[in-house]
């Protein structure tokens, strides 16, 4: 055999023995990277047969459920009919004035928790004069505690009977996580694929860092505008909704589903996603959802801009508004479904005699004993007994 031929079959062997490696080497990778996957679960949310369903993955479950504990309630007084009323110890109390002392003591000291654990009353009060209104917490707290009896009053469509309270939001934070602002005007901005309004903005999280239209919460969430997808009239000249309010509302979609940590199939049935006949009876709840964030961003928040600081505002002078997120926080429940309005009956809305327990009657004076009787170690146990 010539030495030609000799090397030809060592380098076919050597080739060979290259690949039996490359496929080694790519099914322990392989192996590695299926290691690292995890079992999801699904759980059906709508009709069957349609594919709505919600898959879970343990790891996400496992987040969500930690990130939303509940602090133990304040410990709660029985009624004393002799304490002194409550304009009796404070002055300048506007909204809660419907309180006893004791139920008005409880809730600020829960407060205190649920927004300000480590500052504690001094975050919104002159401690030396906490009647003052100087700091700005404390004017927002009293506009915020009217939100939440709001919210927990007229807004049952949404919230059912679980309600809201500060912790909802808050969770032991001074400023609650998911607040938004208005992002700048960028109309005149142009890209590779024209103006920016039309073809959005990569990178922005509340679209899920799509190129959608970057601030689809300003249109929807604080604007009333209409939230559409499919036109309604067949001939284009009479066809008002656009390609790009399709776009926003999509962005939109996305917000709520990143929000709520489910995705389109929660509300819809994606065959026919305009369908509010086949859609579960989550969009309707959703539906009010919106226009509750509305009315609160417009009667409570926006008018607060002028009361915050600076440093509380964004460049262009905007303050913080609420949206999904903000409640939410990933769960496709605040606090997944835990109501603490149990435990704080105040913050339903203005305390009347029918939502407080009832005051023990006062003790009445008991009869004249009788004769005394001795009863001797022996008689102990039947004593005892009768």
């Amino acid at each position: 055999m010539s030495a030609d031929v000799v090397d030809s079959v060592l380098v076919q062997r050597s080739s060979a023995w290259e690949f039996r490696r490359f496929v080694l080497a790519l099914g322990v990778a392989g192996t590695v990277a299926l290691g690292g996957c995890q079992r999801t679960e699904s759980v059906q949310s709508g009709f069957r047969g349609t594919g709505m369903s919600q898959v879970y993955s343990a790891s996400t479950v496992a987040a969500v459920s930690s990130g939303n504990d509940i602090p133990e309630p304040e410990p709660v007084d029985p009624p004393d009919p002799e304490s002194p009323k409550l304009s009796e110890l404070f002055k300048n109390v506007q909204v809660l004035n419907d309180l006893t002392a004791l139920e008005f003591s409880r809730l600020m000291a829960a407060m205190s928790t649920w927004v300000a654990p480590e500052e504690g009353c001094n975050f919104c009060h002159n401690p030396k004069n906490l009647a003052s209104d100087e700091k700005y917490p404390k004017v927002v707290a009293r506009r915020m505690l009217q939100m939440t009896r709001t919210i927990n009053t007229n807004w049952r469509q949404h919230v059912g009977e679980t309600g809201v309270t500060c912790w909802t939001c808050h969770r032991g934070q001074a400023v609650p996580s998911g607040d938004w602002f208005t992002r700048p005007d960028t109309s005149a901005a142009l890209g590779m694929l024209g103006p920016r309004p039309i073809h959005g903005a990569a990178g922005v999280k509340a679209v899920g860092n799509s190129s959608l239209p970057p601030d689809p919460l300003t249109e929807y969430l604080l604007r009333d505008t209409a939230i559409r997808v499919q036109g309604t009239r067949p001939l284009a000249g009479e066809n008002r909704h656009s390609i790009h309010q399709a776009r926003a509302s999509y962005g939109l979609m996305i917000y709520m589903s990143n929000s709520l940590g489910v995705n389109c199939a929660y509300c819809h049935n994606t065959r026919v996603l305009a369908s509010w006949e086949q859609s579960s009876p989550k969009r309707a709840t959703a539906w009010y959802g919106i226009r509750m964030v509305r009315q609160l961003n417009n009667d409570y928040l926006v008018p607060l801009t002028p009361v915050f600081p600076a440093f509380r505002l964004s460049p262009e002078g905007d303050g913080p508004k609420v949206g999904c997120e903000t409640c939410h926080k990933g769960a496709f429940k605040p606090l997944l479904g835990v109501s603490m309005l149990p435990d704080y009956p105040e913050l339903r809305g203005v305390m009347t005699d029918k939502d407080r327990p009832p005051v023990a009657a006062p003790a009445t004076t008991s009869a004249a004993p009788g004769p005394s009787v001795k009863v001797s170690s022996a008689d102990a146990p039947a004593a005892q007994a009768r």
